[in-house]
């Protein structure tokens, strides 16, 4: 046994990823100058800055040095560890993070090291890349939370596929990592996966990976948050979903015990956060109302609709009370009050959360493309508008476009129908989103109140 004890320093990296066109991308940025590997592209990425800063904090304050975002450290999510050893024979330890979410535009902030950064996706990564850094960004596409990268001497610096030195460590599913009763369920269905990547949405329960192919081919595998969101979304992809075609994804394989699914890849990328031109927004929102009455008619209508329920409502109002405007819970109370009086309403196939972030659109194809199906209840058609009505506000061209496409405008009861629901979604949205440190869901409840207190829908036309 040696007597030498390891004293490998410590580094952080960014992986910094954004929705793209054609799939997730990370932020690289080329090294310049009297700098190791120079030339090559890597990930942000530094040292620990003396003993007293910790990785997280270390990782935050390179990314803002280095690009200039500003991430909030509750939004750094653990990816991997890498134990590297150079080809002269120095090692360290690179810690791996994960980070969705951030405020400013990455731009080149220490040019003396630094002279170019850019976008990539994972399938189009630039040459010449660190090996060191390219070895972590394949290992964090297999899913697994640890590997071992020790080169040899001889071995260049940049990327060589003929000297990949990189060995995954198998871990217990646990913290992130695929669990290894996920592959065992995904792989008879698809064949072998060679790159799994988390594309789970920050603030729910379930898991969701994008699936790669060693024979090419994408998939999704998803792992619902519980066996009631399992068996609504199984449901609706063996029942009506397959009449909207090749708009929605299609099941592939179920599993109960686990509450996964694995389903096929839809086009397009996602609408949430999207920015588009005027013109661009009428078209996307055309598709919606067109994409709506395909999902409302997909199977035949039921004539009663169950009352709405209130039972919630209270608690819902606990955690809400303490972000509510002055009139606003006596305006709640009035518009819940008038529930029980609402006359009944055909009940049709819904999606439940029908909203941007579940809608991808191919701009070249100008094909919409619907997904997230664990809502998807037999309910009032209104329901489907509730939080798309926010999308639409202040701007009577989009709405104006989905009731074009959509094929009719909403009776006077569903428009009462609309206003009770909007009231009872904004709640829970706002006590939740307090709960969870979500400002996003507690504005959009807030904003949704204001907007029916100044702006109530009308309800002067008759049926």
């Amino acid at each position: 046994m040696s007597s030498r004890r390891h004293t490998e320093p410590v580094d952080v990296h960014l992986i910094a990823l954004r929705e793209g066109a054609t799939g997730p991308e990370v932020l690289l940025s080329r090294r310049a100058g009297e700098v190791y590997a120079a030339g090559c592209w890597h990930l942000p990425s530094g040292h620990l800055d003396g003993p007293w800063e910790d990785m997280v904090t270390a990782l935050v304050r390179e990314t803002l040095e280095e690009t200039g975002l500003a991430v909030d450290p509750a939004d750094v999510r653990a990816a991997l560890t890498v134990h590297h050893r150079s080809p002269a024979g120095a090692s360290r330890v690179g810690l791996f993070f994960e980070v969705r979410r951030w405020n400013g535009v990455p731009q080149v902030r220490e040019p003396e090291v630094c002279d170019a950064m850019a976008w990539f996706t994972f399938d189009a990564l630039p040459e010449p890349m660190v090996a060191y850094c390219r070895a972590g960004l394949d290992a964090y596409r297999t899913g697994v939370r640890m590997a071992v990268h020790f080169q040899e001497p001889g071995d260049s610096i940049s990327y060589d596929p003929a000297a990949d030195r990189m060995i995954t460590i198998p871990g217990s599913g646990i913290d992130g990592a695929v669990p290894d009763d996920v592959r065992d369920f995904a792989e008879p269905a698809v064949g072998w996966i060679t790159g799994w990547t988390d594309v789970s949405w920050p603030r729910e329960g379930s898991r969701v990976w994008r699936a790669h192919g060693a024979e090419g081919g994408t998939w999704y595998v998803k792992i619902h948050q519980n066996g009631r969101f399992h068996q609504r979304e199984v449901d609706a992809l063996r029942g009506w979903v397959p009449a909207l075609g090749t708009a929605a994804p299609r099941l592939v394989a179920a599993d109960l015990a686990l509450r996964a699914v694995v389903l096929t890849a839809v086009g397009g990328h996602c609408r949430h956060g999207a920015v588009h031109s005027p013109r661009q927004q009428r078209r996307i929102f055309h598709r919606i109302g067109r994409l709506a009455a395909t999902i409302h008619r997909s199977a035949p209508a039921r004539p009663i609709v169950s009352p709405l329920l209130l039972g919630k409502l209270e608690r819902h109002l606990d955690g809400a009370r303490a972000y509510l405007a002055t009139g606003n819970e006596e305006f709640i109370r009035a518009i819940a009050g008038t529930a029980a009086a609402l006359p009944p309403l055909e009940a049709v196939p819904t999606h439940g959360d029908f909203q941007l972030r579940n809608l991808r659109w191919d701009e070249a194809s100008d094909e919409l493309y619907v997904f997230d199906f664990e809502r998807s209840e037999a309910g009032p058609a209104i329901r489907d508008f509730v939080r798309l009505s926010d999308a639409w506000h202040g701007r009577p061209d989009l709405q104006e476009a989905v009731w074009n496409s959509y094929g009719r405008a909403l009776t006077r009861a569903e428009e009462e129908h609309l206003e009770v629901l909007s009231v009872l979604d904004a709640v829970p949205g706002i006590s939740y989103g307090a709960a969870h440190n979500d400002p996003e869901l507690v504005e959009r409840g807030l904003r949704t109140l204001s907007r029916l207190r100044t702006s109530p829908y009308p309800t002067a036309r008759e049926e």
